[in-house]
């Protein structure tokens, strides 16, 4: 009988229970290997509700599994990925339930991260003692760019979801591509020169904006966004450069050279076009505003219209009446003049006296002659009334037609209203395909009716 734990000898040789190879094997794993350095590419990682992290490490000639609890995992600075390439420490042992050779991992981090991040860190700094980081030289997005330019590869996805994304929010923005290697140790040239060329665009007043854009990866993948020469080349731009490389937790010199990091190339383009419907909903709402003022202002001007024609009458009315009333004055002074000789020749023909016919009849003849003057004044005056309300009718005529809404009718506009209710239509809302509408002109009214291709909404 097997006692638990130990060996047992049958015919010369030792039987292991199962548990005790094993705890055997670990501890021979434990005395050989630990703790081990495993370089491998992950696979079939997944991380379960508990916060542990469970997946694989192969390479071309073999696999081994791998657990990484959660206290190891929250001291992670990446979030690691199927397929990326990493070095991990940790105790190789024996996970007994199964049997499986498991490797215990306690740390992680990218494969050559160390002596490429301690390069990125010195590039950094240097960089950044320079001023290239500058918060004060970097500059806001234009909110309407007249062409949006784009550095990227030809092959990369980014390229398809950034165009993607322009074309659904800002379809009448021109986009120029500049194509250029992502990856690789000929990349950082082409990406200077594909920014290059987009600088001679921007000068030219074609494009506003520039998008430098790509896809996640390792850092060896994404290191020719750490070049120098790619660095200055950014901050040589004459207009703003969104940096959109990478995931959210990548992070590349160019981002900090960069006007604007984007954690995504579809979050890149999304900050570089605002939304078409949005500007179109606030220049139909500027419209809507422009035309009710301008028909509030025509309302007033016809209302202030209507109230001087009142009071002033027609100008041409008020001449006269200053006419027939100065026509009054003039015969009452001409019928007691002659009231005035009627009596003096009276009192001669009563009298018969020489001297006294001589006097009346120099009375008479200075009362003709003060007659004759006093017409003439009153000639005068009356013409210089006459002038001068002449000029003032003017006037008020040329102040009233400055206020005439048929005016701007004249210049080529026209007021619709509805056919039946008469209501003014001032929105594309207020028809619909087939409705009688009334055009109101300068010199008339023509009735319409709205053709169903003819509502254009926006």
């Amino acid at each position: 009988m097997l006692t638990d734990g130990a060996p047992a000898a049958s015919a010369g040789r030792r039987i292991w229970a199962v548990g005790a190879l094993c705890r055997a094997v670990a501890d021979a794993l434990e005395a050989r290997f630990n703790p081990v350095s495993v370089r491998g590419e992950i696979t079939g990682f997944s991380r379960a509700g508990s916060g542990h992290c469970y997946f694989s490490l192969k390479d071309e000639q073999g696999q081994v599994r791998c657990a990484m609890f959660r206290r190891a995992a929250g001291l992670l600075s990446f979030a690691p990925r199927d397929g990326e390439l990493v070095e991990v420490t940790g105790r190789l042992g024996v996970y007994e339930q199964r049997g499986d050779l498991q490797l215990v991992v306690e740390s992680m981090r990218r494969a050559g991260q160390g002596a490429l991040f301690e390069q990125f860190l010195r590039l950094k700094a240097r960089l950044e003692d320079e001023g290239l980081f500058d918060a004060e030289r970097k500059r806001e997005l234009p909110l309407l760019p007249r062409g949006i330019g784009i550095v990227t590869s030809l092959g990369a996805a980014a390229l398809h979801d950034v165009v993607t994304c322009l074309h659904r929010r800002a379809p009448h923005v021109p986009v120029v591509l500049a194509p250029a290697a992502v990856q690789g140790s000929q990349a950082p040239g082409e990406l200077v020169r594909a920014l290059e060329s987009l600088y001679s665009l921007a000068e030219r007043g074609t494009i506003d904006l520039v998008l430098l854009v790509r896809g996640g990866g390792s850092i060896e993948d994404l290191w020719a966004f750490n070049d120098e020469q790619l660095a200055r080349a950014i901050v040589r731009s004459p207009v703003p450069v969104v940096s959109g490389v990478g995931h959210e937790t990548d992070f590349t010199i160019a981002d900090f050279c960069a006007d604007l990091r984007a954690p995504t190339p579809t979050a890149a383009a999304e900050l570089a076009a605002q939304p078409r419907e949005t500007w179109l909903a606030a220049l139909h709402l500027l419209h809507e505003r422009l035309q009710g003022a301008a028909l509030r202002r025509l309302d007033r001007a016809s209302q202030r219209l209507d109230q001087a024609a009142a009071h002033l009458g027609r100008p041409s009315a008020r001449t006269a009446q200053q006419h027939l009333r100065s026509e009054r004055q003039a015969q009452r002074l001409r019928f007691a003049v002659a009231t005035r000789v009627r009596s003096a020749q009276d009192e001669v023909t009563h009298r018969r006296g020489p001297r006294l016919r001589l006097a009346l009849a120099t009375r008479v003849q200075r009362a003709r002659e003060q007659l004759v003057r006093d017409q003439q004044a009153l000639r005068a005056g009356l013409a210089g009334r006459l002038e001068r309300a002449r000029r003032q009718c003017e006037h008020i005529e040329l102040r009233l037609k400055l206020l005439d809404p048929r005016l701007v009718l004249q210049r080529g506009y026209a007021l619709l209203t509805d056919a039946q209710a008469g209501h003014p239509i001032t929105s594309v809302h207020h028809v619909q395909p087939g409705q009688a509408v009334r055009a109101v002109l300068a010199d008339g009214e023509v009735d319409l009716r709205v053709a169903p291709a003819a509502v254009n909404r926006p």
